[in-house]
């Protein structure tokens, strides 16, 4: 689609910050109001909107596309949207270490271990570790109340949650982003961490490193999401 507008404006919206295009509300792609939740996303939103060139870029408009999935998709029904991420509860990447290499594991316990300390504090639970890949079943209670913590989240949070979640295969990075209790930068080493360091034992893979550059980008994308609800 090509800029057929010229300006852009935040307008209330029934309680909340709407965009405008030339005095028009923009819409989501199921032509639901295209209402953010503060003032801060929808400037966000209307910046976007302002940098759009001759035609639309849907990649280069991360914060209007989480916010319509937001709307279309989380609102209708939070509970289906967010189950996949609650699911990550059972199968945390901290979880599991490297069954062979002592350094590895000695960087995995330095990393990950503090970030398993937090949730074990913050929710009341119990990990259990394992080396290797093969599933470890976690404590029935971790798992609810883990689950608990993300069918908590409206459906913004929530929107924010599910790609730092899957990107990452951490609901326990993703729910120290949600509290602050991390740096994203920070939680963003540790989930990339078997990567990295397997890079800086055997070279780099051009391949691998653009995977992980746009893996990294959707992960600052919805950081920066979660930062300005």
């Amino acid at each position: 689609m090509k800029r057929f507008w010229k300006e852009v404006a935040v307008i209330d919206d029934d309680g909340g910050w709407g965009i405008a295009l030339d005095r028009r509300p923009v819409r989501t792609p199921q032509c639901a109001s295209l209402a953010a939740p503060s003032a801060a996303l929808a400037e966000a939103i209307a910046a976007e909107w302002r940098a759009v060139g001759e035609t639309i870029d849907p990649g280069a408009m991360p914060m209007t596309g989480l916010a319509n999935a937001a709307i279309d998709l989380a609102a209708p029904d939070v509970a289906a949207f967010a189950a996949p991420v609650a699911a990550y509860a059972e199968s945390d990447l901290f979880c599991y270490r490297d069954a062979r290499d002592a350094a590895l594991q000695g960087e995995q316990a330095a990393a990950w271990n503090p970030l398993l300390a937090w949730a074990e504090r913050r929710y009341g639970v119990e990990f259990a570790l394992t080396q290797g890949v093969l599933p470890v079943d976690q404590p029935a209670a971790t798992i609810a109340a883990l689950r608990d913590a993300v069918f908590a989240q409206d459906p913004w949070r929530i929107t924010a949650l599910t790609p730092l979640v899957t990107i990452g295969g951490s609901l326990v990075a993703g729910l120290a982003l949600l509290e602050n209790a991390f740096d994203a930068d920070a939680l963003w080493q540790a989930v990339s961490l078997d990567e990295l360091y397997q890079e800086r034992r055997w070279g780099a893979d051009s391949e691998a490193q653009k995977a992980r550059a746009g893996n990294q980008r959707a992960w600052d994308n919805a950081a920066r999401f979660l930062s300005l609800l």
